[in-house]
């Protein structure tokens, strides 16, 4: 991927959380059901201009829901929904403002690349150059290739192509770096920094927590229709505690620390100091001549919080 952003039809990043001028998407209540059952349930979300939000949920947690509704793919239920200042469902207004890299785009597999490029470009409504995007994006090489040809991180380029053409001032990113090898994964993040940097506001869902973690301002967990948990990664992880793991020697009946718990052969020590616990195992493994095989300390991060959210009832 290059580095050529237009920056010109944006304005320039600003962060001022009580200006509503600043806010790109605004939900309050949103509730979205079928028949008797409801997906999401009293969701309130705020976004704000050059931002990176993403949006975490387990499985059936109403988060592609809560995705299609702000997308204008679905109406809601209940609830006030803004996006851009208007109703997301209301495509002559927001179509052109906005772009998307869904899962599934349904590529034509006849078309060539640019062919795809330029056509997503049409129906958007945006103006821009089909070849400073391909070449933005790193799929310049394979312009002439026809979809059908290509890899799946391939594909997931052309897709991402599509959806920041024109440089719209919101683009929603699904999984946007399934099939994408590390080098391209970096590539893609550097685009979105620059692309933020020119007041461009992202929402972001992914299954690959690390990169949520790296890279969004701001994350809201959802569960069962709602969310449960929003904030920064530090602010999730706060209090959080580190786990101590090693097989424990024939006899720990004088083990200097309480045993959390035991997983198969491990021993399970959680502590909130973990540099003085790991010493004072190490200095009492020392003086009893005791091997602390498979040592291992863990601290809490984000895939914890993920994890006891999915346990949650």
């Amino acid at each position: 991927m290059t580095n050529s952003i237009d920056t010109t039809p944006r304005p320039a990043v600003t962060r001022h959380p009580a200006d509503e001028a600043d806010t790109v998407i605004s939900a309050r209540g949103l509730t979205c059901s079928y028949g008797s059952f409801t997906a999401v349930d009293g969701v309130d979300l705020t976004v704000r201009r050059g931002e990176l939000y993403a949006l975490l949920g387990t499985n059936g947690a109403g988060k592609t829901t809560t995705l299609e509704v702000l997308e204008g793919h679905r109406e809601a239920t209940g609830g006030t929904v803004r996006v851009l200042g208007s109703d997301p469902t209301d495509r002559r207004r927001t179509r052109p403002r906005i772009g998307m890299m869904l899962q599934d785009s349904g590529l034509a597999p006849e078309l060539t690349v640019r062919e795809s490029v330029r056509l997503a470009g049409a129906v958007s409504g945006r103006d821009d150059d089909v070849d400073r995007v391909l070449g933005l994006v790193g799929i310049d090489h394979e312009a002439r290739a026809r979809v059908a040809q290509l890899s799946g991180g391939e594909r997931r380029r052309v897709d991402f192509a599509a959806a920041v053409w024109g440089t719209p001032e919101l683009v929603f990113l699904d999984e946007p770096t399934t099939g994408l090898d590390p080098s391209a994964r970096d590539e893609l993040w550097a685009v979105v920094a620059e692309l933020r940097e020119a007041g461009v506001t992202f929402v972001l869902t992914t299954h690959y927590l690390e990169e949520a973690a790296e890279n969004a301002d701001r994350i809201g967990l959802m569960h069962a229709g709602t969310i449960r948990r929003e904030g920064r990664v530090a602010d999730l992880t706060a209090g959080s505690t580190t786990s101590i793991r090693f097989v424990a020697p024939a006899a720990i009946d004088d083990l200097p620390l309480p045993i959390t718990r035991t997983e198969n052969d491990l021993v399970v020590v959680e502590t909130d100091d973990a540099q003085r616990d790991v010493a004072t195992l190490l200095r009492w493994a020392a003086d009893a001549d005791h091997t602390l095989a498979r040592f291992t300390v863990h601290e809490s991060g984000l895939d914890d919080v993920f994890r006891d959210l999915s346990r949650a009832s």
